[in-house]
Protein backbone atom coordinates (compact mmCIF):
# COMPACT_ATOMS: atom_id res chain seq x y z
CA UNK A 1 0.00 0.00 0.00
CA UNK A 2 1.31 3.61 -1.01
CA UNK A 3 1.75 6.12 1.88
CA UNK A 4 -0.91 8.94 0.69
CA UNK A 5 -0.39 12.37 1.88
CA UNK A 6 -3.89 13.84 3.11
CA UNK A 7 -4.52 17.72 2.57
CA UNK A 8 -6.76 19.11 5.15
CA UNK A 9 -8.51 22.23 3.32
CA UNK A 10 -8.95 25.51 5.29
CA UNK A 11 -12.00 28.01 5.22
CA UNK A 12 -10.62 31.57 4.43
CA UNK A 13 -13.11 33.98 5.58
CA UNK A 14 -13.46 36.88 2.55
CA UNK A 15 -11.61 40.00 3.43
CA UNK A 16 -13.61 42.81 5.41
CA UNK A 17 -12.32 46.37 7.01
CA UNK A 18 -13.38 48.58 9.74
CA UNK A 19 -12.58 51.45 11.72
CA UNK A 20 -9.16 51.56 13.15
CA UNK A 21 -6.97 54.22 15.13
CA UNK A 22 -4.59 56.23 13.18
CA UNK A 23 -6.37 55.77 9.79
CA UNK A 24 -5.75 52.50 9.49
CA UNK A 25 -8.05 49.16 9.21
CA UNK A 26 -8.02 46.26 10.41
CA UNK A 27 -8.39 42.93 7.61
CA UNK A 28 -10.30 40.47 8.71
CA UNK A 29 -8.72 37.50 7.15
CA UNK A 30 -8.00 33.45 8.03
CA UNK A 31 -5.80 34.79 11.00
CA UNK A 32 -8.08 37.98 12.54
CA UNK A 33 -4.62 39.73 12.50
CA UNK A 34 -3.71 41.34 8.95
CA UNK A 35 -3.91 45.29 9.59
CA UNK A 36 -3.43 47.42 6.07
CA UNK A 37 -2.93 51.39 5.67
CA UNK A 38 -5.65 53.50 4.88
CA UNK A 39 -4.39 53.70 1.03
CA UNK A 40 -5.40 50.07 1.21
CA UNK A 41 -2.44 48.42 1.13
CA UNK A 42 -0.91 45.97 3.65
CA UNK A 43 0.98 47.09 6.74
CA UNK A 44 4.39 44.91 6.58
CA UNK A 45 5.47 46.03 9.64
CA UNK A 46 3.06 43.40 11.25
CA UNK A 47 3.96 39.85 10.25
CA UNK A 48 1.50 37.08 11.25
CA UNK A 49 3.21 33.53 11.61
CA UNK A 50 2.20 30.18 12.88
CA UNK A 51 3.01 26.45 12.58
CA UNK A 52 2.71 23.37 14.01
CA UNK A 53 0.15 23.43 17.09
CA UNK A 54 1.51 19.75 18.12
CA UNK A 55 5.16 20.13 18.46
CA UNK A 56 6.80 20.91 21.96
CA UNK A 57 8.74 22.22 22.90
CA UNK A 58 9.09 24.48 19.24
CA UNK A 59 5.56 24.88 19.00
CA UNK A 60 2.53 24.80 21.03
CA UNK A 61 -1.15 26.38 22.10
CA UNK A 62 -1.33 29.10 24.52
CA UNK A 63 -3.49 28.67 27.21
CA UNK A 64 -6.48 30.46 25.65
CA UNK A 65 -5.75 28.75 22.13
CA UNK A 66 -4.62 32.05 20.39
CA UNK A 67 -1.34 31.69 20.00
CA UNK A 68 2.00 29.65 19.81
CA UNK A 69 4.16 29.28 22.36
CA UNK A 70 7.59 27.28 22.27
CA UNK A 71 11.51 27.63 20.99
CA UNK A 72 10.40 28.29 17.93
CA UNK A 73 8.08 30.64 18.63
CA UNK A 74 10.47 32.92 20.31
CA UNK A 75 13.35 32.63 17.52
CA UNK A 76 10.77 33.62 14.69
CA UNK A 77 10.07 36.78 17.55
CA UNK A 78 13.48 37.55 18.01
CA UNK A 79 14.08 37.56 13.94
CA UNK A 80 11.31 40.02 13.68
CA UNK A 81 12.82 42.31 16.63
CA UNK A 82 16.29 42.52 14.60
CA UNK A 83 14.72 43.01 11.33
CA UNK A 84 12.39 45.68 12.29
CA UNK A 85 8.60 44.20 11.88
CA UNK A 86 6.42 42.60 14.52
CA UNK A 87 5.97 39.00 14.75
CA UNK A 88 2.88 37.52 16.06
CA UNK A 89 2.76 33.80 16.34
CA UNK A 90 -0.87 32.57 16.16
CA UNK A 91 -2.74 29.68 16.27
CA UNK A 92 -3.96 29.19 13.00
CA UNK A 93 -5.33 25.56 13.06
CA UNK A 94 -3.63 22.17 12.71
CA UNK A 95 -0.69 21.77 10.62
CA UNK A 96 -2.43 20.67 7.84
CA UNK A 97 -4.52 24.07 8.01
CA UNK A 98 -1.44 25.98 8.66
CA UNK A 99 0.31 25.08 5.00
CA UNK A 100 -3.02 25.02 3.17
CA UNK A 101 -2.76 28.79 4.77
CA UNK A 102 0.34 29.45 3.32
CA UNK A 103 -0.71 28.17 0.02
CA UNK A 104 -3.67 30.89 0.26
CA UNK A 105 -1.52 33.96 1.57
CA UNK A 106 -3.68 33.86 4.68
CA UNK A 107 -0.40 33.83 6.87
CA UNK A 108 2.98 34.82 6.23
CA UNK A 109 5.09 32.86 7.73
CA UNK A 110 6.26 29.51 9.22
CA UNK A 111 7.83 29.39 12.21
CA UNK A 112 9.67 25.66 11.56
CA UNK A 113 9.44 23.63 8.49
CA UNK A 114 11.11 20.90 7.02
CA UNK A 115 12.31 21.51 2.95
CA UNK A 116 10.54 19.63 0.53
CA UNK A 117 10.51 20.10 -2.78
CA UNK A 118 6.38 20.43 -2.57
CA UNK A 119 6.39 23.02 -0.43
CA UNK A 120 8.99 25.35 -2.60
CA UNK A 121 5.84 25.34 -4.53
CA UNK A 122 4.20 28.01 -2.29
CA UNK A 123 6.95 29.63 0.18
CA UNK A 124 10.33 30.67 0.75
CA UNK A 125 12.71 28.89 2.88
CA UNK A 126 15.55 31.11 4.48
CA UNK A 127 18.78 30.17 5.37
CA UNK A 128 20.65 28.44 7.76
CA UNK A 129 18.28 26.35 9.50
CA UNK A 130 17.83 27.74 12.66
CA UNK A 131 17.26 24.26 14.01
CA UNK A 132 18.13 20.10 13.60
CA UNK A 133 15.96 17.43 14.43
CA UNK A 134 16.31 14.07 14.30
CA UNK A 135 12.92 12.04 13.30
CA UNK A 136 13.08 7.87 14.76
CA UNK A 137 10.98 4.38 14.92
CA UNK A 138 8.79 4.53 18.34
CA UNK A 139 7.30 1.00 19.11
CA UNK A 140 6.07 -1.04 22.35
CA UNK A 141 9.41 -1.84 24.00
CA UNK A 142 8.32 -5.43 24.21
CA UNK A 143 8.45 -6.22 20.12
CA UNK A 144 11.74 -5.69 18.54
CA UNK A 145 12.08 -4.94 14.59
CA UNK A 146 15.67 -4.90 14.07
CA UNK A 147 15.21 -1.90 12.48
CA UNK A 148 18.62 -0.85 10.50
CA UNK A 149 17.51 0.90 7.81
CA UNK A 150 14.22 1.56 5.83
CA UNK A 151 13.77 -1.48 4.20
CA UNK A 152 13.17 -2.91 7.74
CA UNK A 153 10.02 -1.38 7.57
CA UNK A 154 8.48 -2.86 4.64
CA UNK A 155 5.67 -5.49 5.50
CA UNK A 156 5.13 -4.00 8.60
CA UNK A 157 1.82 -1.51 9.77
CA UNK A 158 3.13 1.84 10.48
CA UNK A 159 1.77 5.35 11.70
CA UNK A 160 2.07 8.90 11.79
CA UNK A 161 0.47 12.16 11.87
CA UNK A 162 -1.14 13.18 9.00
CA UNK A 163 0.59 16.33 6.92
CA UNK A 164 4.24 15.79 8.68
CA UNK A 165 7.26 15.36 6.29
CA UNK A 166 10.20 13.58 7.35
CA UNK A 167 12.35 14.91 4.31
CA UNK A 168 11.93 14.50 0.30
CA UNK A 169 14.04 11.38 0.58
CA UNK A 170 12.37 9.34 2.84
CA UNK A 171 8.58 10.58 1.90
CA UNK A 172 9.13 9.51 -1.53
CA UNK A 173 10.13 5.96 -0.36
CA UNK A 174 7.50 5.87 2.33
CA UNK A 175 5.35 6.75 -0.75
CA UNK A 176 5.93 3.99 -3.09
CA UNK A 177 6.93 1.46 -0.14
CA UNK A 178 5.77 1.72 3.04
CA UNK A 179 2.47 1.15 4.69
CA UNK A 180 1.79 3.62 6.51
CA UNK A 181 -1.50 4.48 8.30
CA UNK A 182 -2.04 8.91 8.95
CA UNK A 183 -3.72 10.25 12.13
CA UNK A 184 -4.85 13.27 12.98
CA UNK A 185 -2.50 13.99 16.00
CA UNK A 186 0.49 12.26 17.80
CA UNK A 187 -1.54 11.59 21.22
CA UNK A 188 -3.60 9.23 19.16
CA UNK A 189 -0.87 7.66 17.33
CA UNK A 190 0.71 7.33 20.62
CA UNK A 191 -1.83 5.97 21.84
CA UNK A 192 -2.98 3.39 19.18
CA UNK A 193 0.83 1.97 19.39
CA UNK A 194 0.51 1.25 23.10
CA UNK A 195 -2.51 -0.25 22.57
CA UNK A 196 -1.05 -2.44 19.61
CA UNK A 197 -2.78 -1.18 17.14
CA UNK A 198 0.02 -0.75 15.10
CA UNK A 199 3.80 -2.07 14.78
CA UNK A 200 5.58 1.02 14.53
CA UNK A 201 4.94 5.05 14.88
CA UNK A 202 7.25 7.56 12.97
CA UNK A 203 7.75 10.66 14.58
CA UNK A 204 10.72 13.06 15.45
CA UNK A 205 12.42 11.85 18.68
CA UNK A 206 11.92 15.01 21.32
CA UNK A 207 8.61 16.00 20.46
CA UNK A 208 7.70 12.63 20.62
CA UNK A 209 8.97 12.03 24.11
CA UNK A 210 7.47 15.17 25.67
CA UNK A 211 3.60 14.02 24.74
CA UNK A 212 4.58 10.70 25.59
CA UNK A 213 5.16 11.98 29.20
CA UNK A 214 2.14 14.00 29.42
CA UNK A 215 -0.43 11.38 27.88
CA UNK A 216 1.59 8.89 30.08
CA UNK A 217 2.57 6.57 27.80
CA UNK A 218 4.70 4.46 28.86
CA UNK A 219 6.70 1.15 27.51
CA UNK A 220 7.27 2.57 24.28
CA UNK A 221 11.08 2.46 22.95
CA UNK A 222 13.26 3.98 19.98
CA UNK A 223 15.64 2.79 17.82
CA UNK A 224 19.33 4.32 17.83
CA UNK A 225 19.58 4.53 13.92
CA UNK A 226 17.28 7.64 12.65
CA UNK A 227 14.91 7.60 9.51
CA UNK A 228 16.13 10.95 8.48
CA UNK A 229 17.86 14.04 10.21
CA UNK A 230 16.52 17.16 9.34
CA UNK A 231 16.67 20.88 9.64
CA UNK A 232 13.94 23.20 10.47
CA UNK A 233 13.40 26.39 8.02
CA UNK A 234 11.59 29.90 8.40
CA UNK A 235 9.75 30.04 5.41
CA UNK A 236 7.59 32.86 4.10
CA UNK A 237 4.48 32.63 1.63
CA UNK A 238 4.71 33.24 -1.68
CA UNK A 239 1.16 34.88 -1.72
CA UNK A 240 2.10 37.33 1.53
CA UNK A 241 1.83 40.55 0.29
CA UNK A 242 4.64 41.30 2.22
CA UNK A 243 7.10 38.74 0.58
CA UNK A 244 9.49 41.64 -1.10
CA UNK A 245 13.50 41.38 -1.59
CA UNK A 246 13.87 44.01 0.70
CA UNK A 247 11.82 42.23 3.38
CA UNK A 248 13.18 38.89 3.08
CA UNK A 249 16.85 40.51 3.04
CA UNK A 250 15.82 42.00 6.53
CA UNK A 251 14.78 38.74 7.61
CA UNK A 252 17.52 36.48 6.49
CA UNK A 253 20.34 39.09 7.82
CA UNK A 254 18.57 38.51 11.18
CA UNK A 255 18.49 35.04 11.33
CA UNK A 256 22.26 34.25 9.73
CA UNK A 257 23.11 36.23 13.26
CA UNK A 258 20.91 35.16 15.70
CA UNK A 259 21.88 30.86 14.30
CA UNK A 260 25.39 32.87 14.63
CA UNK A 261 24.89 33.38 18.29
CA UNK A 262 23.74 29.92 19.02
CA UNK A 263 20.29 31.62 20.64
CA UNK A 264 18.32 28.61 19.59
CA UNK A 265 20.71 26.03 22.26
CA UNK A 266 19.29 28.69 25.56
CA UNK A 267 15.29 29.07 24.22
CA UNK A 268 14.96 25.53 23.76
CA UNK A 269 16.62 24.78 27.35
CA UNK A 270 14.22 27.52 28.48
CA UNK A 271 11.05 25.95 26.91
CA UNK A 272 11.80 22.98 27.68
CA UNK A 273 11.40 23.81 31.70
CA UNK A 274 8.34 26.07 30.16
CA UNK A 275 6.84 23.02 28.48
CA UNK A 276 7.01 20.71 31.55
CA UNK A 277 5.94 23.36 34.10
CA UNK A 278 2.82 23.90 31.80
CA UNK A 279 1.38 20.39 31.71
CA UNK A 280 1.82 19.27 35.24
Amino acid sequence: MKWAITVVSAVVAGTLFSAAPQGQAQAQDVSGQFTVNADGSRDCTHLVASGNPDYPPYLWQSEDGTHLLGAAADMIKRVGELAGVEIEVIHAGSWGRVQQSMREGSIDLIAGAFLTVPRMDYMDYFYPAFQGTRTVIWTRDNLDLKYLEWSDLIGLEGLTVIDNSFGQRFDAYAAENLNIREVPTLEQGLQMLALDRAEYLIYEEFPAKAVAAREKVTDIRTYSVPVSAENLYLTMSHKSDCNTGKLRGKIAQALFKLVADDVMAEMLDANIARWGSSTN
